[in-house]
């Protein structure tokens, strides 16, 4: 069984990024690392936060936390074995792998690995 390194990661998805971007500024007190038309990213104690406008290609609808893991696929194989389900497999986001599963209830949970 292998840890994971906590939730560190939390993507939101938005209706309008520019409203959204303005809250989350005022609350984190930082302006975003990331700015781009598909992706804000904030840093701010050691999370990111993501917003994300219309759940983007995944379609989320609610708030995702990421756990960090250091193996995705490993992890992916314990969470499935003890009744999760993939939702969205393993992927390249550019700075890691990603993916999402669901819990037995639907919740969604997602999974990042670091590069």
């Amino acid at each position: 069984m292998t840890a994971t390194q906590g939730i560190m990661t939390v993507l939101h998805p938005v209706s309008d990024l520019a409203a959204a971007k303005a809250v989350y500024t005022a609350l984190l007190g930082v302006p975003p690392q990331t700015d781009s038309s598909y992706y804000v990213g904030f840093e701010a104690a050691g999370q990111q936060i993501g917003l994300v406008p219309g759940g983007g290609p995944q379609g989320m609808t609610s708030p995702v936390a990421y756990w960090h893991v250091p193996d995705i696929e490993a992890k992916l194989a314990e969470v499935t074995a003890a009744g999760a389900t993939v939702k969205e497999p393993a992927h390249d986001v550019g700075g890691g792998l990603v993916a999402t599963v669901t819990d037995p209830d639907g919740n969604v949970l997602g999974l990042l690995q670091d590069r």
